[in-house]
């Protein structure tokens, strides 16, 4: 039965619209900020209830408990222990880029521990809360009544820089979420006055300046593709990994932690790592350790012996919180409405409110102004009539009497009146009035600079540009969260200088890079620096390589297949690392597998060949436009019987002789026409014809005929002898003697072609290395013994050697 005064509605209506009442007010009043000044409501209120006590940088702290007190009883009635947590957030440099409180005691940490009781914590506004407040007594914003209507406070704050963008967000309402990534100041502001000047710029644009978020906790970005989603839709994600380093401890090597990703709980982190060791899901890692203390974060991770630290790098990001996935939702509330922004509307917004901003605040100095001019001009007249004025007031009754005879003798305004009558004795001074006349000239003129402000809307653009300057100025910090680009996305190629280096392998498979003036120019017979710090003892140099970054590099290996790699994807290591395994550079490196020469080219031309030879003494010749497009797990280059491999190649054209070198000091020259093209499986022809068992080829050379070759020994002596010395024959034939083979020289271990402007690099198998010019080594005979050409240790011996370009070679000492 219905009562008197009782509503019949839907129950389903009912539920309805009480809903979207509870979700709006959620939404507005709580979980989403204000898209002008980047705050919510809670933390607005925290920041203008300690400007209301009274607590800017400068100042004593205060104790939390009385902040979050009267931020409770006078503006946020939702009880201290909800307004605390909001408070702790504001000061934790970890969650914010520029933090909004300075706090003074416990406010939690990285590892997810509580901040301490409010009781016990004291805070104080930080330079970036005082920016956002700055105006706010001159009737910048508009003031609402607080909940019982005892106070008022602003609905938003002035806000002098882009805090939304800066600071970030996160919150969770009825339906929807925000989630904005912080970002660097100077690179907000520097977007904002590109804005300013040209309100039609594109986001392309803005992204020259605004390269990505910066996050508190630094980190790296991996990729482009989410941050230009989010910039341009409202919505994308951010892959963000930890930033990690290699050391190395003795015969091992450790992982050293940095930096985090972004709201990553440290303590959760190093658990979760555990866990995966625990579970052998991560078999490589020997201990783990949190060194971290007051300068800094720092998870130390030991490896096992023999482990690759990228292969654990790999894992320790595809199953850990080492790299998480940031989501970009980047919604706030604009004119009381939330939406979904693009960079340049946030840029927008805010720079739409900072010129209502600039008006208001010049227009209530204006006023100012002007009240002030009405006194100073009633200060002027009764100066002019000073005896008249003083001979009226002293006849007065009282001061009301005075007022009123001054309004209707001498026309002044009541205000002006009552100015007159607060004057000293000492004011009316003749030094006092020209300070009275000159603060009316300067307020004249300020008051035509306010109107001109006002009535110009480029002024008010190029007032908030002065601004953002200023504070970019004091507080330019640089970013603290490293941006790397995802494969695919651009040529990394671009971004690395092309320039020569020196590339190195060693026996086990190690290659390093390293820059050409790691090893300084010396006189023959030096003894040379030490050049690789070896993977073990025993461990030897293998060969190395002169290329520049740009290089594509063509890795053929001893079961007669071909790698492709560029240079520059080769890690640059100091002179004394070990360098990295070539395994994790190359995919399918099947066991036993070793590289056995490295082409380099800048192109793959059609016109130029690629000469194989085995140690067999095999030859086969095959068009460089085969190769260019070789898999990282490789392709087959050449086919080879049992028990041959493949010892060298070259890029040669049609013109060009061919030279092969034996280990036992034998050379055989013939046309490089006489092989003829063939496939990529073929198997080849025979090259040299070895006397005996033992003998190997050892080298191969292209020739014209007028050069020298140089023919080194593993006992560090060796000879240039003219390519002329050298008769031709035919191809398959046993050859000419290259050097003398005995117990002083040794067998031969390289052939190469030189001239006497270019330099050399040899190299031990023990890692010294010694680089000279090639003019001094004279020309001798084609069956002398040579001369030392580097002075080994005992024990040592000559592994290596390769041209090196004398320009770039640094004669500065080690």
């Amino acid at each position: 039965m219905e009562g008197k005064g009782t509503i019949v509605r839907n129950i389903e209506d009912e539920m309805k619209d009480s809903y979207l009442r509870y979700s709006m007010s959620v939404i507005i009043s709580r979980a989403l900020p204000d898209a002008r000044d980047g705050l919510k409501p809670s933390q607005r209120r925290i920041l203008y209830a300690m400007r209301q006590l009274n607590l800017s940088p400068g100042s004593k702290h205060r104790k939390c408990a009385k902040i979050s007190g009267d931020t409770s009883g006078d503006f946020h009635p939702h009880g201290e222990q909800v307004i605390y947590p909001t408070l702790v957030r504001l000061a934790q440099d970890w969650v914010m880029r520029y933090p909004l409180i300075q706090g003074q005691g416990n406010f939690g940490s990285i590892d997810g521990d509580p901040p301490a009781a409010m009781r016990y914590t004291e805070a104080r506004l930080t330079p970036a809360s005082t920016q956002l407040m700055e105006d706010l007594d001159k009737q910048t914003v508009d003031f609402t009544p607080n909940y019982d209507e005892t106070k008022r406070e602003p609905v938003v704050l002035p806000a002098k820089f882009p805090n939304l963008l800066c600071n970030g967000s996160s919150g969770i309402a009825v339906g929807m979420a925000t989630s904005i990534p912080p970002h660097n100041l100077s690179e907000v502001l520097d977007a904002t006055v590109v804005y300013l000047d040209n309100p039609d710029v594109t986001i392309e644009d803005l992204m020259q300046h605004v390269r990505g978020p910066d996050f508190p906790t630094g980190g790296v970005i991996c990729g482009f593709r989410g941050i230009k989603e989010a910039y341009h839709t409202g919505r994308g994600k951010v892959i963000v990994r930890a930033k990690i380093r290699v050391e190395e401890d003795g015969n091992r090597e450790c992982l050293i932690v940095d930096e985090i990703p972004y709201n990553v709980n440290k303590s959760r982190l190093i658990e979760q790592i555990a866990d995966l060791i625990t579970k052998k899901v991560i078999a490589g890692i020997a201990d783990l350790r949190d060194d971290s203390d007051k300068d800094g974060l720092r998870l130390v991770i030991d490896l096992k012996r023999g482990e690759m630290p990228e292969v654990i790098i790999n894992q320790l990001y595809k199953h850990s919180d080492l790299q998480v996935t940031f989501g970009c939702n980047l919604l706030a509330l604009d004119k009381g409405s939330p939406k979904l922004l693009n960079l340049k509307r946030m840029i927008g917004i805010w720079v739409d409110h900072r010129i209502q901003v600039i008006r208001r605040r010049t227009r209530f100095e204006l006023e100012k102004a002007q009240a002030r001019v009405h006194v100073l001009e009633g200060y002027l007249r009764a100066l002019d009539c000073l005896d008249e004025v003083v001979k009226l007031i002293r006849e007065s009754a009282n001061r009301d009497i005075a007022r009123e005879e001054l309004v209707s003798r001498f026309s002044f305004s009541e205000r002006q009146a009552n100015a007159i009558l607060d004057l000293r004795l000492y004011q009316l001074t003749g030094l006092e009035a020209e300070k009275i006349q000159a603060e009316y000239d300067k307020l004249k003129e300020k008051i035509e600079e306010y109107r001109a402000i006002l009535s110009d809307q480029g002024l008010v653009r190029q007032i908030i540009k002065d601004e953002l300057l200023a504070i970019q100025k004091m507080h330019r910090a640089p970013r603290k969260t490293e941006i790397v680009a995802m494969s695919g996305e651009m040529d990394m190629e671009d971004l690395i200088a092309n320039e020569p280096a020196i590339i190195t392998l060693s026996e086990d498979n190690y290659i390093k890079r390293m820059p050409m003036d790691t090893f300084r120019l010396q006189k023959r017979g030096g003894q040379g620096v030490s050049g690789l710090n070896l993977k073990r003892e025993g461990d030897m140099v293998k060969d190395l390589y002169i290329a520049n970054t740009h290089d594509y590099l063509l890795i053929f290996t001893n079961f007669g297949r071909i790698y492709w790699l560029k240079v520059w994807q080769i890690p640059e290591s100091s002179r004394k690392s070990k360098g990295r395994p070539l395994v994790n550079l190359l995919e399918d490196v099947r066991p036993q597998e070793t590289v056995t020469v490295v082409l380099k080219t800048s192109d793959f031309s059609d016109k130029a060949s690629v000469f194989m030879v085995t140690k067999r003494g095999r030859v086969k010749k095959t068009a460089l436009s085969e190769f260019s497009n070789p898999r990282r797990k490789g392709i087959w280059a050449i086919d080879l019987v049992d028990g041959d491999e493949m010892v060298d190649a070259k890029i040669v054209s049609e013109k060009e002789e061919i030279m092969l070198f034996t280990r036992y000091g034998m050379a055989v020259r013939f046309d490089g026409s006489s092989v003829r093209l063939m496939g990529r499986m073929a198997r080849g022809v025979r090259g040299v014809n070895l006397r005996q068992d033992d003998d190997v080829v050892v080298g191969c050379e292209v020739v014209t005929g007028d050069e020298s070759i140089l023919i080194a020994s593993e006992s560090g002596y060796g000879k240039r002898s003219l390519v002329s010395d050298f008769r031709k024959t035919n191809r398959g034939g046993v050859g000419v003697r290259s050097i003398v083979v005995n117990e002083r020289n040794g067998r031969v271990v390289a052939a190469i072609r030189v001239d006497d402007e270019e330099g050399l690099l040899f190299m031990s198998v023990q890692g010294q290395a010694v680089q000279i010019k090639a003019s001094d080594i004279r020309v001798m005979g084609r069956s002398t013994q040579g001369v030392r050409l580097i002075n080994l240790k005992n024990g040592d011996a000559l592994v290596a050697v390769q041209k090196v370009d004398l320009d770039d070679a640094d004669a500065s000492d080690d």
